[in-house]
């Protein structure tokens, strides 16, 4: 599954294929869902799922870059970004699948 991506439409298929809903009533779904998360962080909320991981808010303060192809010092204007912070459980099952297809190579 390496190099693939996870798309909206992938999740409603999900959605659709787990829980027997419509495929319409899977999309509003996964739109209500995500719509959710992301009015939560837009308030500066943490939201954390149990046994996936927490997504919260993080604000940065000014700071003096470097413009790479002159070498000129240009200020970076504060501004909040979103930090993801897996779970344990989530990172055991990820180092789990690692470790039985590395043993198989």
């Amino acid at each position: 599954m390496a190099g693939t991506t996870i798309t909206r439409a992938d999740l409603t298929d999900a959605v659709y294929r787990s829980v027997g809903i419509s495929r319409n009533e899977s999309a509003t779904f996964v739109e209500r869902v995500l719509e959710e998360l992301a009015a939560s962080l837009e308030k500066g909320e943490t939201v954390k799922i149990s046994s996936f991981g927490t997504f919260s808010v993080r604000d940065k303060k000014l700071r003096m870059g470097r413009n790479p192809k002159t070498g000129e010092e240009v200020p970076i204007a504060p501004r909040r970004v979103v930090t993801f912070r897996a779970s344990h459980v989530l990172k055991d099952r990820i180092n789990e699948g690692h470790r039985t297809s590395r043993a198989a190579e």
